[in-house]
């Protein structure tokens, strides 16, 4: 549901930021926002600016002296980003001239912005909702291509336009139900209560493949943390060095080389994934070893997932510790090129040869599998938008009062309690684009941001 849109958008204090990374680099952009930024430009630029357009001038002090040359660009008032007057400074990428030119900047009358001011200013001002905010820091942030690709969706408004879709189906559906709590006497009968449980069944489908999108999108921001776990001598470090392609851990026939975890960076169907290589887990009077072990199974308990790897060539079988949330346990058997096994592979069993690279397909396989579900990405990568756990959240709670409202006019044609689910459910959709937003998820939310964004 779309945010009131005032009138006019009131112009707050104007704000000034560094809206590229600190740094030297072959130039830098100053962002000024807000009441009176162009004449404040003006006495910078001894320019009078026109809208959208570049103009090549010099950078003024407050004493007229000049601070560099460079571009000054005027987005005028409600056409920019945040939908006040905005003017982007490119100077050289000096950070002693940025510094200056917002030091300029605040002797005229504008202040330093705080993390995440302009993008809640554009959000304020109607130009975004809440969820292409997010997604602005989302994508700032991607570590993988397909987490830009996908926070760009979501920038773009492949979220919102799904969000907004059940949003106006729901509202239909209450002005439908509460118009007849309204006029008592038009009783609503069996036919028209079956035409609406029909339509929630088709709301809850909808519904329902949206929140799969959003857990595969919540999966791509969030990244995973992968640890290889199991006794000894399993070929753990090998496992590693194999998955990341790169030598990261020292491998040798000597049991307890790994001490502390080691880790390492992959990609996998577009998810970011840490790699952690723990200490082998045995009893042991080493200290230095139990230290190991017992930062190991820390590491193991935050995992996301967790490889146990075995030996085939070894009668010295290991069982899964029961500290191990099995959930989480993919056992892959190692060494088979020593050995004749069956590589009988299943959602619970690998059979791989780290030194050989034997069946490490299979276990990418699995992994993309176990992360995320049946929504395995296709060759191209494609998936509609970005999403965060929040979003997931609303969208769990909103699935759920649908249910209840279904049931309530299914079995006892409970109109008043079922509007009132219905209520919620809106509200909690309402959460993701910022239509219903408490005062302290903004600031959380903008807070994560960068300065200058």
């Amino acid at each position: 549901m779309p945010k009131f849109i005032p009138p006019t958008i009131v112009q707050k204090e104007p704000i000034c930021a560094l809206a590229t990374p600190p740094g030297k680099g072959a130039l830098a952009i100053v962002r000024l926002s807000g009441k009176n930024a162009y004449a404040i430009a003006k006495n910078i630029t001894h320019e009078s600016l026109l809208p959208r357009r570049a103009h090549y001038t010099a950078f003024y002090d407050a004493n007229d002296g000049i601070i560099d040359q460079g571009l000054a660009t005027y987005f005028q008032t409600p056409s920019s980003f945040t939908g006040e007057d905005v003017i982007e400074f490119h100077c050289h990428g000096n950070p002693l001239v940025a510094e200056l030119l917002l030091k300029t900047l605040c002797c005229l009358g504008a202040r330093l912005a705080t993390p995440g001011e302009f993008s809640l200013r554009a959000f304020l001002n109607n130009k975004i909702d809440l969820a292409q905010a997010e997604a602005i820091a989302d994508l700032i942030n991607s570590t993988t291509e397909q987490a830009a690709r996908t926070a760009t969706r979501s920038l773009q408004g492949a979220f919102s336009e799904r969000v907004n879709s059940v949003l106006t189906q729901l509202v239909q559906m209450r002005m439908h139900i509460e118009a007849h709590l309204d006029f008592p006497d038009e009783e609503i009968d069996r036919q028209q209560t079956t035409q609406l449980c029909k339509q929630l069944t088709l709301l809850e489908d909808f519904l329902d493949e949206l929140l799969q999108q959003a857990k595969l999108g919540e999966r791509l921001q969030t990244g995973a943390t992968i640890a290889i776990a199991g006794k000894p001598n399993a070929g753990k470090s090998s496992l590693l060095n194999v998955l990341a392609q790169s030598d990261v851990a020292i491998v040798t026939e000597i049991p307890g080389t790994t001490r502390d975890p080691l880790s390492a960076d992959i990609e996998i169907q577009g998810v970011a994934v840490r790699l952690i290589d723990t200490a082998g887990l045995r009893e042991t009077k080493d200290i230095v070893e139990a230290k190991g072990i017992e930062r190991a199974q820390q590491a193991l308990a935050q995992a996301d997932l967790i490889l146990w790897l075995t030996d085939v060539s070894s009668d010295d079988s290991q069982a899964i510790p029961k500290e191990i949330d099995v959930n989480k346990v993919i056992t892959v058997h190692n060494k088979i090129d020593l050995q004749e096994a069956s590589s009988l592979n299943d959602n619970e069993n690998i059979y791989i040869s780290a030194k050989n690279h034997t069946g490490i397909d299979e276990l990418i396989a699995q992994l993309a599998l176990r992360l995320l579900g049946e929504n395995v990405l296709s060759e191209n990568g494609d998936t509609p938008f970005l999403a965060r756990n929040r979003h997931v959240i609303a969208l769990q709670n909103a699935q759920q009062h649908l249910r209840s409202a279904q049931q309530r006019l299914s079995s006892a044609n409970e109109l008043e309690l079922a509007a009132e689910d219905l209520r919620i459910a809106q509200q909690n959709l309402g959460v993701i684009t910022g239509a219903f937003t408490p005062d302290d998820l903004l600031g959380k939310i903008f807070s994560e941001f960068c300065i200058g964004k």
